[in-house]
């Protein structure tokens, strides 16, 4: 297998950034969506003041994560071309990292907003704790757990990548 140059690895980073922003975005637009439309709907005169504080805060943590998701590609349009790849790369995980983080409040609100108005107040937030353990568990406990996970199975030394290489 041959070495990627330098310019190839930042390539390939915003190209995988990329092809995970799609995944994310997917899921945040269809968050969002849903609760743009959940006033609209007749039971929504039903809830109760901290349902409506609850649900202002997951529509503008959806709406952070959105604008955080969506933000690399506008990034790129405005730098294309410019030789900057390995600062699109950084601001694009910054961004990314962001996003994520408020699409984990954004579900998480979205969680108690629906279990408070269905569910006694205090299974609904047993509940959303543990939504908030689970997605935590997956997508930060064990990605830092399991960060160098498979070093040591590599046996051929062509498969190293290049020192000081980080995706």
């Amino acid at each position: 297998m041959s070495k990627e140059t330098e310019k190839q690895r930042w390539q390939r980073n915003f190209a995988d950034l990329l092809q995970e922003l799609r995944v994310a975005q997917t899921g945040v637009q269809i968050l969002f969506a849903f609760l743009l439309t959940l006033p609209f709907s007749n039971g929504f005169t039903r809830t109760t003041g901290f349902q409506k504080d609850v649900y202002i805060v997951a529509l503008l943590a959806a709406a952070a994560a959105t604008a955080l998701i969506i933000s690399p590609v506008a990034f790129h349009r405005a730098l294309f071309r410019q030789g900057r790849k390995p600062e699109m790369v950084r601001f694009a995980h910054r961004m990314a990292s962001g996003g994520l983080a408020f699409m984990l409040i954004s579900m998480v609100s979205a969680v108690l907003l629906i279990t408070d108005f269905v569910l006694d107040r205090p299974i609904a937030f047993v509940l959303s704790g543990l939504t908030a353990i689970w997605f935590l568990t997956f997508w930060g406990i064990l990605p830092f757990v399991r960060r160098n996970w498979g070093e040591d199975d590599v046996d051929d030394e062509d498969d190293n990548p290049p020192t000081g290489y980080r995706d």
